[in-house]
C-alpha cells in the first residue's frame, strides 16, 4: 500500500468536520440537484503560502471526497499587482500538492456579464456614480455606533449615472475622480452595507483583456457573481469574509433568476508561530532581497517549502491534523516540522554525510587498505535493502564530536574513550594535533579489529556512536543550514516593531567544504536523504554535478523547545 493511500485511510477515519457536515447534509436534503462544486480563487498578485494550502487542501478536498468538482478561478480584478507569472506558479504548486481542477476560469472571464449586471443595479436605481475622494467617502460612512451620511450625489438621476458610468470605461475619467456604488443601506449595522464601492478607475493595461477595461469590479462585487456564474455550491472562504456574507447575498439577491443559490461558508484561516502570511510582507521580503526570492528555503511559499525538502504529502498530512474550526488560533511551526519528520523517516535513505568536518587518523589500520562496510539503507523500510560503504584509515568526522577536555556525560570522541564507528568498528581516542593558533586540524585513535559490525565482539557496549565518511572516498558539497524565519512567536502581532528587525539571524548558515559519501555523487534536485546523526536534507535547485548543494529541511528533534 503506498503512502498517499495510508494518509487518506487515516484521513478517513477522523471524524467529519463542520464544512463536511454541511455538505453532507445538504447531500441529504437534495440540496442543488446534489451536486457539489467548489472553486479556488487566488489572486494572481503573488506566490502561495502554507496558508493557502489549507483552501486548496478544503475546497479540491470537498470536491474530491465527494464526487463534485473544484475549478481553480483567478480573481483578476486588479491589473495593478497582477502578472502572469503568479498565474503559472500557482498552477504549479496546486499540481504539486496533489489536486486537479475541473476547469480554469478568471474573473475577468466575466467583466462583460458583471458590467450589464452593474448596469442592470443603474437601473433599477440601486447603483449610482460617486464623485467623492476616498476619504471623503469613507468619512461618510460612519462608525460601527454612528449611521452613515448618504453621498451628495446618491439620489443622481439614473441616466446621468449610466452616462458617468459609461465614461469611467472609456478613458475619459482620470483614476480615482470617480467610482460607482452600491446603494443598499447607509444606516445599516453592517459597514459593508454602507453604499459599497463596487467599481473604480483603473489606467493599467490588464494581463488578460489588455486595454479593454478602464473601469473594473471590485473584489466583493466580483466574486459572488463570478461563484454564481459557475454553480458554485459551497464557497469556501476564511473567517474575515464572515461579514462581507450579507453582501454576498444581497448581490446574489438583485443578479438571482432561479432558486439556484451559491452558499458562502467560513473556516479559520492558517496562523503559525515563528511564520509571516501577509503577502505584502513577504513581498517586501523579496524585493528588499533580505531572501533569495520566493521560493527561498525560508520562506512560507509553497514553492519555498517544496525547494526545501517538504513533500505534498506531508503538507497534506499537516493540514489533515490541524483541521478546520470556526474560531482562529495559532498552530505550533513544530506540527508542520513534524509532519516532514514523520514522512520522510519512512521513506529517506540514511547516508553519511559531515557538515563540519575534521579528519580522525586510525593510527594501528594498515596503509592503503579498503574495506567495503555495510550499510542499511532505511532501518524503517526492509525493502529499500543496503549499500556498501568504503572504509579506510583516514575519515571525517564532525569537528563537535571531539573534544579534548570533556564534561563527564560527552559520549563522543575524548582522550582515553571508546566510541563505535557507524556501521563499522570501537576506537579509542589517543590524541590530537593542532595548528599554530591552537585549533585541533587531526584526531588520531586506534581501532579494535574484533569489533566490526556483526562480528562476534562487536557487541561489546560502548555509550557513544558517530558517523564518519572516508577521506579518500569522499565528495564534497555545500550545505545550507535553514532554521526558522523570525525569532519571535508571532512577528504578525508585533504591531510596534518592524518586522525586518524580528528576522533570524541564523536563518542561514552556508558551509562550504562539507564531505558526503561518494553514493550522492549522481544526485538530482529535491531528492530526499537522511544525514545520519543531522538531519533531513534535500538537494537544491542550485546544485550541479560540479557542485552539490544541499539544503537542510528539518533536524533530526525540535531544538526550538524550551
Amino acid at each position: 500500500m503506498s503512502e498517499t493511500e495510508n494518509l487518506n485511510i487515516e484521513e478517513n477515519k477522523k471524524s467529519l468536520n463542520f464544512i463536511e457536515q454541511i455538505v453532507e447534509k445538504d447531500l441529504r436534503d437534495g440540496k442543488n440537484d446534489g451536486r457539489v462544486q467548489t472553486r479556488f480563487p487566488p489572486e494572481p498578485n503573488g506566490y502561495l503560502h502554507i496558508g493557502h494550502a489549507k483552501a486548496i487542501c478544503l475546497d479540491f478536498g470537498i470536491a474530491d471526497n465527494y464526487n463534485g468538482i473544484c475549478n481553480l478561478r483567478f480573481d483578476d480584478t486588479n491589473p495593478v499587482k497582477e502578472d502572469v507569472e503568479y498565474v503559472d506558479s500557482i498552477m504549479e504548486d496546486i499540481k504539486w500538492l496533489g489536486f486537479h481542477w475541473e476547469n480554469v476560469f478568471y474573473a475577468s472571464d466575466y467583466f462583460d456579464q458583471l458590467w450589464d449586471f452593474a448596469v442592470k443595479l443603474i437601473k433599477e436605481g440601486k447603483a449610482y456614480v460617486d464623485e467623492q475622494s476616498a476619504e471623503e467617502i469613507a468619512k461618510q460612512k460612519g462608525t460601527p455606533t454612528q449611521p452613515g451620511v448618504n453621498s451628495p450625489f446618491r439620489d443622481r438621476p439614473i441616466e446621468e449615472t449610466l452616462e458617468l458610468f459609461q465614461k469611467m470605461n472609456t478613458g475619459e475619467i482620470e483614476e480615482g475622480r470617480m467610482v460607482l456604488r452600491a446603494k443598499i443601506d447607509m444606516a445599516s449595522s453592517n459597514m459593508h452595507f454602507r453604499d459599497p464601492i463596487i467599481y473604480r478607475v483603473i489606467h493599467i493595461p490588464h494581463h488578460r483583456t489588455g486595454t479593454k477595461w478602464k473601469a473594473y469590479p471590485m473584489y466583493d462585487f466580483a466574486h459572488g457573481q463570478s461563484d454564481y456564474f459557475e454553480g458554485v455550491t459551497h464557497s469556501l472562504c476564511t473567517l474575515e469574509f464572515v461579514v462581507h456574507r450579507p453582501l454576498y447575498d444581497w448581490f446574489i439577491d438583485q443578479l438571482a433568476d432561479s432558486d439556484y443559490r451559491p452558499n458562502q461558508y467560513e473556516f479559520n484561516r492558517l496562523n503559525m508561530t515563528y511564520t509571516m502570511m501577509s503577502k505584502r510582507k513577504l513581498l517586501q521580503l523579496v524585493q528588499e532581497k533580505l531572501v533569495s526570492g520566493w521560493d527561498d528555503p525560508r520562506m512560507p511559499t509553497i514553492c519555498g517549502l517544496r525547494r526545501r525538502g517538504y513533500t505534498p504529502e506531508s503538507i497534506r498530512y499537516f493540514i489533515n491534523n490541524i483541521g478546520y474550526t470556526k474560531y482562529d488560533g495559532m498552530i505550533d511551526v513544530s506540527l508542520l516540522e513534524h509532519s516532514i519528520r514523520e514522512d520522510l523517516n519512512k521513506k529517506t535513505m540514511r547516508v553519511s554525510g559531515v557538515i563540519d568536518p575534521i579528519k580522525l587518523i586510525l593510527t594501528n589500520y594498515p596503509e592503503g587498505k579498503v574495506e567495503e562496510v555495510d550499510a542499511v539503507n532505511n532501518p524503517e523500510d526492509e525493502s529499500m535493502g543496503s549499500r556498501k560503504v568504503m572504509f579506510s584509515r583516514e575519515l571525517w568526522i564532525e569537528r563537535d564530536d571531539f573534544m579534548e577536555e570533556a564534561p563527564k556525560k560527552y559520549f563522543r570522541l575524548t582522550p582515553g574513550k571508546e566510541v563505535r564507528l557507524k556501521n563499522a568498528y570501537i576506537v579509542k581516542c589517543t590524541g590530537c594535533k593542532k595548528d599554530d593558533q591552537g585549533n585541533v586540524v587531526e584526531v588520531y585513535a586506534e581501532f579494535d579489529p574484533q569489533t566490526m559490525s556483526g562480528m562476534p565482539e562487536a557487541n561489546r557496549k560502548v555509550k557513544g556512536t558517530i558517523h564518519w565518511v572516508s577521506a579518500a572516498h569522499s565528495i564534497d558539497a555545500e550545505v545550507r543550514l535553514y532554521d526558522r524565519l523570525f525569532m519571535v512567536e508571532d512577528p504578525s502581532g508585533e504591531k510596534d516593531t518592524d518586522f525586518r528587525s524580528l528576522l533570524n539571524p541564523n536563518s542561514l548558515i552556508v558551509k562550504k567544504n562539507c564531505k558526503l559519501e561518494a553514493y550522492l555523487k549522481d544526485v538530482k534536485p529535491l531528492d530526499n536523504f537522511q544525514f545520519q546523526r543531522v538531519g533531513y536534507f534535500n538537494v537544491d535547485n542550485d546544485s550541479t554535478p560540479d557542485h552539490l548543494v544541499f539544503n537542510r529541511t528539518v533536524a533530526l528533534k525540535d531544538s526550538w523547545k524550551k
